[in-house]
């Protein structure tokens, strides 16, 4: 059974490989689950059984009593800086059909890829997109019917992922969840505590009240539409006014107005009459948004810029009152309401001074309550880039500085977890940009270990690349949060940004790879994309399984999909380089995996040179590991001519191991010292090169030897 799957899953069973080599994703995904399963039970035998046994989903288990076979692989870190350096993937579970296909991707990933994101887990909102959460209920589409036949105990969508969460645990993997600090605008914790938000008031596409005291008259709405429509469940008792409403704990209220969790459509049928009730009035919460000055909004006056939905409802657009260079509205999104208002919003002013305390004691608790669930070891922060004080980071940083850094704190403290990291999702623009000083400043007032960074959005060898990446390695060495060396992310796989993964994908992944003192990270489906000279239909970029749009919608129809399926790209060439790059990466990469990284030629700020060259503090190595120099022209377009290697010790040589052009590039000859330097010739155009450094008089490299 086992070369029935792929002719290298002998080796992966037998633990010669830390991955299924050449297993394309598609092919992958397209398994039956129960031989992955198989082939797992193969190489890490009963720790597969006790992943998915009663008593590792056991979700009443505090997380510190699992077994060990499915504990964090970091559960014995003092604290959260292994984030500094892990090299992550981002999988969205659409992409794969559901939480079995996420283990059959992670099989194609090698054992460098030593931490997986799952993007949100939680039922979507508008245009169902993932990061409009529109309840803390997990997402039943990503219920697996594989998993369930193969152990018919993950009879829920929660166990489930709880199970593929151990099962990447066992393999060695960290596994990270979104956290949001936002939800669909009007998601049921909008509806049922609309005191976590801020609400307005709209009529005649005009904002005429965004006043404090609104969401009182919002509480009232909502009691009267129930006190018409009735409890959602019999047998549940009708409270006899607003007050006892809200006097209720959640659950029950939310049971009350919208009925049982496990009644998806019940559910959404009675919360799309209540919105309606609300919109009828001129209630809405007020749209997130991002960039100084924050607040202050109007209605889009521009008629064209309205969505109208199937039951009829208008969605115009809001804009800045005052707009500044990155004033964004997001339309779609409510963000929670976490502090206290001056002169009672008049003025659209928040008081920092006032932290709504209870507010962020229910983030933290339904975040943690995730974390819990998933046995997850880190979060993505969500739009981590928005920083609400127009003036930047504070001369005093307290616990309400940053709702992120407040949920890692919680999670770290409630599940015993001093390791449960952060990494952030935010861009490293230059100073300003965003109205409020540095954004690494904010990132360290925040906790963030590291942070996305924006590489991915550049083409690799251009100008802009060349001073974001040596910008990004200056900053690695000097800050607390460490910018990555992001590969490829879902939101950038869409048709704006083709022209970044038409050349030089290798050099992206051979930088990422063997630098392992930067964390990195890379999205679903890099290995294997296709070049797109043109767009091409959406079923083709990850970004568009972000959303669920239907292709007949009139909201968004530049995201809309007409096929549920995502279509993988055929790119079996570049997927063939990647392979032999990993296979190499895995043979060096135990060898340097703790060493700090030597730059003897770094990247060039002035843009002038276009060649990049590094190797390893023989002190932060094992006495007799190989040492290596890796050398990139990140250049696509011309060859390198000859250049120098400077730093080296005269006694060494240079030995040619690896080209990502293939075998056949490499060189034959081993490179001397010339008495200045070692003299290389004829890097290809986006050629990543590997060398093995051959100390003077044997093979052995001994610490402190150059």
């Amino acid at each position: 059974m086992t070369a029935e799957i792929h002719p290298g899953a002998e080796a992966y069973a037998n633990g010669d490989t830390s991955s299924v080599v050449g297993f394309r994703p598609q092919d992958a995904v397209a398994t039956p689950l129960a031989d992955v399963l198989g082939l797992l039970t193969r190489r890490y035998r009963t720790a597969v059984t006790i992943a998915l046994s009663d008593e590792a989903v056991d979700l009443s288990r505090p997380l510190t009593e699992l077994p060990e076979a499915v504990r964090s692989p970091r559960s014995a870190e003092a604290d959260s800086s292994w984030v500094k350096r892990t090299n992550m993937a981002g999988i969205n579970v659409r992409t794969v059909g559901d939480y079995g296909g996420v283990v059959k991707y992670a099989m194609t990933l090698p054992a460098s890829t030593d931490s997986i994101h799952l993007l949100p887990v939680w039922e979507p909102g508008v245009v169902r997109s993932l990061y409009g959460i529109a309840s803390w209920n997990l997402n039943t589409e990503f219920f697996s019917d594989e998993l369930l036949e193969y152990s018919p105990n993950l009879d829920t969508v929660e166990k489930q992922l709880r199970a593929v969460s151990n099962l990447l645990h066992v393999t060695g993997r960290t596994v990270g969840m979104d956290v949001i600090p936002h939800t669909d605008r009007f998601s049921e914790p909008a509806l049922c505590t609309p005191d976590l938000f801020e609400w307005m008031k709209v009529s005649d596409r005009r904002i005429v009240d965004h006043s404090d005291g609104l969401v009182r008259t919002v509480e009232d709405a909502v009691f009267a539409w129930l006190k018409k429509q009735g409890p959602a469940v019999d047998g549940v008792t009708m409270p006899r006014g607003t007050e006892e409403l809200y006097d209720l704990d959640e659950d029950t209220r939310l049971r009350l107005l919208f009925g049982d969790r496990s009644d998806l459509f019940g559910r959404n049928d009675r919360r799309v009459d209540l919105i309606m009730h609300l919109k009828w009035f001129g209630l809405e919460p007020v749209p997130a948004t991002m960039g100084v000055p924050f607040r202050g909004i109007d209605v889009d006056p521009d008629p064209s810029h309205t969505a109208i939905d199937d039951h009829g409802m208008e969605w115009p657009d809001f804009v800045m009152s005052r707009p500044k260079f990155m004033s964004r509205v997001f339309s779609p999104l409510a963000r929670f309401k976490l502090y206290e208002r001056i002169d009672g919003n008049a003025e659209w002013e928040i008081d920092f001074d006032r932290p709504r305390t209870e507010v962020w004691d229910y983030i933290c608790r339904r975040y943690a309550t995730t974390q819990h669930v998933g046995n997850f070891d880190f979060m993505r922060g969500d739009m981590s880039h928005v920083q609400m004080r127009p003036n930047g980071v504070p001369a005093v940083v307290d616990e309400y500085y940053d709702i992120l850094a407040a949920v890692k704190m919680h999670i770290q403290r409630v599940a015993s977890a001093p390791w449960f990291g952060y990494f952030a999702e935010s861009f490293l623009p230059a100073r300003d940009v965003f109205q409020f000083g540095e954004e690494l400043d904010h990132l360290e007032a925040s906790l963030a270990d590291a942070t996305l960074g924006d590489l991915q959005s550049t083409v690799v060898g251009d100008h802009e690349y060349l001073r974001r990446f040596r910008r990004y390695l200056d900053d690695l060495a000097t800050r607390r949060t460490a910018p990555a060396y992001t590969v490829m992310t879902a939101d950038k796989d869409d048709p704006r940004f083709d022209e970044m993964y038409r050349e030089g994908n290798e050099t992206r992944l051979f930088t990422a790879l063997f630098l392992p003192d930067m964390p990195t990270y890379t999205g679903l489906g890099f290995e294997i994309r296709d070049v797109h000279w043109e767009p091409v239909e959406n079923e083709r970029y990850t970004k568009l399984f972000v959303f669920r749009e239907e292709g007949e919608s009139n909201i968004y129809p530049s995201k809309a999909r007409f096929g549920d399926d995502f279509i993988w790209g055929s790119n079996d060439g570049l997927f063939d380089r990647i392979t032999d790059l990993r296979v190499f990466a895995e043979a060096v990469l135990p060898g340097i995996v703790d060493s700090i990284t030597r730059w003897l030629i770094p990247p060039d700020a002035t843009t002038l040179r276009g060649i990049g060259a590094w190797t390893q503090d023989p002190m932060t190595m094992p006495g007799d590991a190989d040492r290596f120099v890796f050398v990139v022209n990140y250049d696509l377009t011309s060859d390198s001519g000859y250049f120098g290697i400077p730093a080296l010790p005269i006694g060494v040589t240079l030995e040619p191991v690896f080209s990502t052009r293939g075998a056949d590039h490499l060189p034959g000859e081993t490179l001397r010292h010339s008495g200045f330097f070692h003299r290389l010739e004829n890097l290809a155009p986006g050629e990543g090169r590997a060398y093995r450094i051959e100390p003077a008089g044997g093979r052995a490299i001994h610490r402190g030897s150059s």
